[in-house]
């Protein structure tokens, strides 16, 4: 039998979910701990008044319906994260909140009580509310229901975003109340010659963007390190994070966990591991704060971005802990402490990696400089010197000129996360003159969050640009992730050189102009 610390039993309650139905009363509890049996329900109460048993019936996750005299002998498999719906028998309630108290045997748990308030749902539609199909909410009736809810409540045409050239049906997943597409100007930049560990070649590069002189930009950035001899790249670091916390009576129960925890790091690895077998979780951080045990589960995720997996290990890991610690001394636990700055750029992430860490590299040849961007090495190792203290004086997350674009262009083209942009734009540029004059450049990613697999990486466009790259499916990430550093370090090149050389703004005059009255 295994102890259920109280911060995690009185989350077992699907909140939200008391219905009255033509059959009864409906709740469900939801299997937040681990994979488990429903051997016996013992008592349930229903605003103080006891619930005959036999009048109860209850399911997972939509299977038939079973009377408490109808589950085996061995019990109901109530597998981690599904739902047990149980339906009451009972007069339907009245409008407001009720009473809940339910007691059950689960193994391994053994006897599990929980007491919760909770208000009933009366399941009405509010006439503004978007429409939905539970049943298929990515066939055309429903998303014609949609686009036509859209022009009724808004007035607004949606003519083109009603057009796209896939099934629907492979969005599910990544994204609800499917209406339309976003159609984004794409270009292709190249090539882009990369001297990589894992990418070894010339790339053609897709650039999903509405900025103006981006693409060429990249584009004469490219040329600058194909004729310098290439850009060279590799990939120095690896990890993805989940920072729990825990909270204590003080800060010396606090000490003593952090010690417990840091002596079973193998044995958390085994828990990791069984939850998704592509998960390998590598070690724990702890940090220490008032009364509280900041942890971050550090791992790697094969081809995958990973923030679901390591969602889904680190819960499975935490419910080990709360398990088998002293469960009494824990007074309360949340999978997530901010401490991994999830879409945000943080110090600790520059330092101890997050995602991918990247270094692209590349000796650009003094008379290539020149000749392609009209601009002196000695003026763009100046410029990046002077730069740098601007950076530190504005407190940026990073020293260079523009990663951001070319992250962010690559990730719209490519079905990545987008937001992940916050910290994957986190760059370290470093320049110095060689003895020829030529200006030796490297850029460092230290949390730069790609992926080839899971995602939106499935979807057609974004399928379609990562085959550009021969960066699409398993065993490509790393070679994918030299290529956004060398296209990052080319657009530090091409923009650092245009500034230096007074080309800036005129080019972004000649190029990015959009002026709707000309058209």
């Amino acid at each position: 039998m295994r102890f259920v610390p109280k911060a995690m039993l009185k989350r077992l309650y699907n909140r939200s979910s008391l219905r009255n139905t033509d059959g009864g009363v409906v709740f469900s509890i939801k299997n937040r701990l681990s994979p488990a049996r429903l051997e016996a329900v013992e008592h349930l109460k229903l605003d103080g008044d006891e619930v005959a048993l036999e009048n109860v019936r209850l399911s997972v996750e939509g299977a038939t319906p079973l009377r408490l005299s109808e589950l085996p002998g061995d019990g109901l498999d109530f597998p981690l994260g599904t739902l047990l719906v149980l339906e009451l028998g009972v007069d339907p309630l009245g409008e407001g909140e009720h009473d809940i108290e339910l007691s059950f045997q689960a193994s391994p748990f053994g006897k599990l009580t929980l007491s919760v308030t909770d208000a009933l749902q009366a399941g009405k539609r509010s006439p503004e509310t978007i429409p939905r199909d539970p049943e298929n909410d990515y066939g055309a009736d429903i998303i014609g229901a949609r686009q036509r809810f859209i022009k009724e409540r808004t007035g607004a045409d949606i003519e083109h975003i009603a057009r796209y050239s896939f099934d629907p049906a492979i969005t599910r997943g990544n994204i609800e109340h499917f209406t339309g597409a976003a159609q984004i100007p794409l270009g292709i930049a190249g090539p882009l010659h990369v001297r990589g560990q894992h990418a070894d070649g010339e790339f053609y590069v897709p650039l999903a963007t509405t900025e103006g002189t981006l693409v060429a930009s990249y584009n004469r950035g490219m040329r600058v390190i194909r004729e310098s001899g290439g850009v060279k790249c590799a990939v120095v670091g690896d990890n993805m994070q989940r920072a729990p916390v825990f909270a204590f009576e003080d800060a010396a129960a606090a000490r003593r966990f952090a010690d417990w925890l840091k002596e079973r790091t193998e044995k958390l690895r085994e828990v990791c591991a069984e939850s998704d077998r592509f998960v390998t979780l590598k070690y724990v951080d702890y940090y220490l704060a008032s009364r509280f045990c900041y942890t971050r589960f550090n791992f790697t995720t094969g081809d995958a971005a990973g923030m679901n997996m390591v969602g889904k290990a680190t819960f499975a890991a935490c419910n080990w802990i709360l398990q088998n610690f002293d469960g009494a001394e824990v007074k309360d636990f949340y999978l997530e402490a901010n401490l991994a700055t999830d879409k945000k750029a943080s110090q600790i992430n520059t330092m101890r990696t997050r995602g991918k860490r990247v270094t692209a590299e590349c000796t650009v040849k003094r008379q290539v400089l020149q000749d392609v961007m009209d601009a002196d090495t000695e003026q763009l190792y100046m410029h990046s010197k002077i730069a740098s203290i601007g950076s530190m004086l504005s407190g940026a997350n990073n020293n260079g000129a523009h990663a951001a674009n070319a992250i962010t262009a690559i990730f719209i083209a490519t079905g990545q996360d987008v937001a992940n942009v916050a910290e994957s734009s986190t760059g370290i540029l470093y320049t110095e003159l060689t003895e020829d004059k030529d200006l030796y450049i490297s850029t460092t990613l230290p949390s730069l969050i790609v992926a080839t697999l899971g995602g939106g990486t499935g979807l057609a466009t974004q399928s379609e640009s990562l085959r550009i790259m021969d960066c699409e499916g398993p065993g490509k990430v790393m070679k994918f992730a030299e290529i956004v550093a060398g296209t990052v370090l080319a657009g530090e090149i091409s923009l650092g050189a245009a500034i230096s050389s007074l080309d800036w703004v005129s080019s972004h005059d000649q190029y990015g102009r959009n002026d709707p009255t000309s058209q």
